[in-house]
């Protein structure tokens, strides 16, 4: 049973996987047209094997295994886990995986770098080389081919002996309460809020002028705002050249308006642009006392 279609399947192997110490589980996603990632593939390890559970299935419930995500007596482990994280947050209504494992910070730990990448542990620890032709592959068309499969499959296959290898390393040197540390942060809610007024602080921004950074900090909500409301990527609303112009220049009429954003996408939308307009007024009139100011490098 190498691809999952259909709830009862599914529940069977989450009834199997409970009593598991652990599973090693990694998703394939699209994020190209939206703002939330669409989940198109999960997969999931036990020492009996490997499957992908396909989230596109029309006949399949994801509520056994988001159930599963929750038991406490089964370890997940991930490589690189917040961006599949982040999914089961938004998909399932807040559900974090816990308790977690994460093998690239474990590795981080253990001397391989701060960003060590699944390949270069694949061929590190366990001596195997993985097919990177698939990578950019787009998981969300069915069928699934049978190279697409076992690249997707590799990505939990594999990582077990990552997991129990970085594990042993890690008890050895007595080092487990810093990687501890970090799954806190991993399995932390406010690590997957995105909270419009925060997001400004993504920007980079060098000037330290209050004014012009009220008008980031507005602007930037504004966008993720509709960003979140339209389900679609930032920048089909705004870009980071144009967030940062208007904030320089602050227009107040239409032709203003134009003559700074240039080409940008949403002065097709005169509804948007009458709010941007309504926006910037609001801020410019914002008392002192009330602006923001630059917020410390993380």
């Amino acid at each position: 049973m190498t691809i999952i279609t259909t709830t009862s399947d599914l529940k069977k192997l989450c009834t199997r996987w409970a009593k598991a110490e652990y599973i090693t589980v990694d998703t394939e996603f699209v994020r190209t047209r939206t703002y939330y990632a669409i989940l198109c593939l999960i997969q999931v390890a036990d020492k009996d094997g490997a499957v992908a559970i396909d989230t596109r299935a029309p006949d399949l419930d994801l509520g056994p295994f988001y159930k599963l995500m929750k038991d406490e007596n089964v370890v997940k482990v991930f490589h690189a886990a917040r961006q599949d994280v982040e999914i089961f947050y938004h998909d399932k209504g807040g559900v974090i995986p816990h308790p977690l494992f994460d093998t690239q910070i474990a590795a981080m730990v253990c001397g391989y770098g701060e960003q060590a990448g699944y390949e270069t542990l694949v061929n590190s620890i366990v001596g195997k080389s993985i097919d990177k032709s698939q990578r950019f592959t787009d998981w969300s068309k069915r069928p699934l081919s049978d190279r697409q499969l076992e690249y997707a499959l590799s990505d939990v296959t594999y990582l077990r002996q990552i997991y129990e290898t970085l594990k042993k390393k890690i008890e050895g040197a007595g080092r487990l309460s810093w990687v501890n540390e970090e799954m806190d942060v991993l399995t932390s809610s406010s690590t997957y809020e995105n909270h419009p007024e925060n997001a400004w602080k993504r920007l980079k921004v060098k000037s330290t002028n209050q004014r012009f950074l009220a008008q980031v900090q507005a602007l930037a909500a504004f966008r993720e705002t509709e960003a979140q409301t339209l389900n679609v990527p930032r920048n089909r609303v705004m870009d980071d050249k144009s967030l940062l112009q208007l904030a320089a220049h602050a227009p107040h009429s239409d032709k203003e308006l134009r003559a700074t954003a240039g080409h940008a996408w949403f002065l097709k939308d005169k509804k948007l642009c009458a709010k941007i307009l309504k926006l910037v007024a609001r801020t410019e009139s914002m008392p002192k006392e009330n602006l923001p100011k630059k917020p410390p490098p993380a």
